[in-house]
C-alpha cells in the first residue's frame, strides 16, 4: 500500500503553489477550512471595498448621476465581458443579469425560437432542480412541447436526440457528484442532430477553464456567487453566441433589453446585441460587489487554477480514502481527474449529521439529499494544508462517531 503524503510533502505542495498569494485577498475565519465555495464563495477585500465605494460615494453622494458618471448603466455588459474571458467567450456575448433560473427560462425560449417545428427539450433527470423546474415552466407556456430526461427516458443524452429535439439543457459539472462533461464532444453530437444546446456553468465558471466559443456552444448560463465570489445572491450571467444574436428573441421583453430604453417608446424593439437578454433594472450594489470580486481574476491563469484544483481534489480523495477506510464513505465523484470539476462528494448513510459535526469542528462543506457529503475546492483561497486538516477532522468525526450527538440530527432550512 502506497504511503499517504506526509506533512512535509503537503508543505512542499503549498510552497510551489503559484496562486498562494491570492489567499490574502480573502476574509477567511481563522481556524476554519471553507470547503463550500461551490455553494457560496468567500468574501474578498476587493468585493467589500467596491461595495463600500458604491454605497458611500456613488449612491450616497452622487445619487442618480451615478448611472452615467459611475458607469452603472453599462455594468451588465462590462462585467459580462470580464466573465467572458473566464469562460472562453469573446466580447459582446455575455451579459450579467437576473438569476440563473430566469436566464435558463430566457435561453430555452430563445433556442426553441431558433428551431421552429421541433417540440422537445432534453435535460438530465439528475440536473440541479431549478433547471428542470424552469424547463417545465417553458413547456407550460408552449403547448405541444415535451421534456425528455437522461436517466429516465434513456441512459445518455445522445440516445434522446432526434429530429424533434429543439434544445438540450445540460450541466457542465454535476452539482452532486462533480462529474465534468466533455463540452466540445457533446455539443458536436447535439448539433449533428439539428438541435441547440444551453450549458449550465454554475459549477464550472471560476473553477476550471471553459471554452464556449471553441466548443461552438449556443447558449450558456451561470451564477457569480460560487467560485467567482460575487456575494450571496449576486447576479447571474447569460451567454449567447454572436451568430445567434441577430435573430434570437427572449420572452421577458423588459425595458433594459430594449434597443433604446430611454426613448420610452410604446412598442418593444430588442437591442441587436447581448443587451436584449436583460429585462428590468439591474441590482447595482450587487453588480459593484461583483466588479470588485472580478478584479482578482485579472491575475489568474486558468490553466494554473485547474492544475491546483485537481491537486487539491486528488489529495483530498487520497487522504480520505486512506484514513477513513471502513467508516462508511463511498466516493461519488469520478476518480479520473479529467472527468472531475472542483468538488468531491462522498456518500454516507448519515451524511447530514456527519456534515453538521464537521461544521461544528470548523470544516465547512454541505449536504445534498439523500446521502451526499459535498466538498467544494476553491483554488484561489484554499491550501493543501487546509485539505489535509479537513481530511483529519473527517476521520476523527467518523472514528469517534461524534456525529451521533442529537444536536447534529436537527435539520435546518438550508443544508
Amino acid at each position: 500500500m502506497t504511503a499517504l503524503p506526509s506533512s512535509d510533502d503537503i508543505a512542499r505542495m503549498d510552497a510551489a503553489d503559484p496562486l498562494a498569494a491570492l489567499r490574502e485577498r480573502f476574509l477567511l475565519t481563522k481556524g476554519e477550512v471553507y470547503l463550500d465555495g461551490n455553494s457560496l464563495g468567500a468574501a474578498s477585500i476587493d468585493a467589500l471595498a467596491a461595495l463600500q465605494v458604491a454605497a458611500r460615494d456613488e449612491w450616497s453622494r452622487d445619487l442618480i448621476r451615478s448611472w452615467n458618471s459611475a458607469g452603472w448603466f453599462d455594468l451588465p455588459v462590462e462585467l459580462g465581458d470580464r466573465i467572458g474571458r473566464l469562460i472562453g467567450a469573446a466580447a459582446g456575448q455575455v451579459v450579467v443579469t437576473d438569476t440563473t433560473s430566469i436566464n435558463i427560462y430566457k435561453a430555452l425560449h430563445a433556442a426553441i425560437g431558433l428551431r421552429p417545428g421541433r417540440d422537445v427539450i432534453v435535460a438530465e433527470a439528475g440536473s440541479f432542480p431549478t433547471d428542470l423546474y424552469m424547463a417545465e415552466g417553458v413547456i407550460s407556456a408552449l403547448p405541444g412541447m415535451s421534456l425528455r430526461l437522461e436517466g429516465r427516458d434513456a441512459s445518455r443524452i445522445e440516445d434522446l436526440l432526434d429530429e424533434r429535439v429543439a434544445v438540450v439543457l445540460v450541466n457542465h459539472v454535476n452539482y452532486r457528484s462533480g462529474e465534468l462533461r466533455d463540452m466540445a464532444a457533446l455539443t458536436r453530437k447535439i448539433h449533428a442532430s439539428g438541435a441547440l444546446v444551453v450549458w449550465d456553468l454554475c459549477h464550472s465558471a471560476g473553477a476550471l477553464p471553459v471554452e464556449l466559443d471553441a466548443s461552438n456552444a449556443d447558449f450558456a448560463v451561470g451564477c457569480s456567487y460560487k467560485y467567482l465570489n460575487g456575494g450571496p445572491g449576486a447576479p447571474a450571467f447569460l451567454y449567447a453566441a454572436s451568430r445567434h444574436l441577430g435573430q434570437v428573441a427572449q420572452p421577458l421583453s423588459g425595458w433594459w433589453g430594449h434597443a433604446r430604453p430611454f426613448a420610452f417608446e410604446t412598442g418593444y424593439a430588442g437591442d441587436p446585441g447581448i443587451r436584449r437578454f436583460q429585462c428590468g433594472t439591474q441590482p447595482v450594489l450587487s453588480l459593484r460587489a461583483l466588479k470588485g470580486a472580478l478584479d482578482i481574476w485579472d491575475q489568474v491563469d486558468m490553466q494554473a487554477l485547474r492544475a491546483k484544483s485537481l491537486s487539491l481534489t486528488d489529495l483530498f480523495i487520497e487522504l480520505v480514502e486512506g484514513q477513513c477506510a471502513g467508516l462508511g464513505l463511498t466516493l461519488q465523484t469520478p476518480r479520473e481527474s479529467a472527468q472531475r470539476g472542483s468538488q468531491v462528494a462522498f456518500a454516507h448513510e448519515n451524511a447530514y449529521a456527519v456534515m453538521q459535526a464537521l461544521i461544528a469542528r470548523g470544516v465547512i462543506g454541505d449536504f445534498r439529499a439523500p446521502d451526499i457529503l459535498r466538498f467544494g475546492f476553491a483554488p484561489l483561497y484554499l491550501s493543501h494544508a487546509d485539505v489535509a486538516h479537513a481530511a483529519d477532522v473527517l476521520r476523527d468525526v467518523l472514528q469517534t462517531e461524534e456525529w451521533r450527538e442529537a444536536r447534529f440530527a436537527v435539520r435546518a432550512a438550508v443544508t
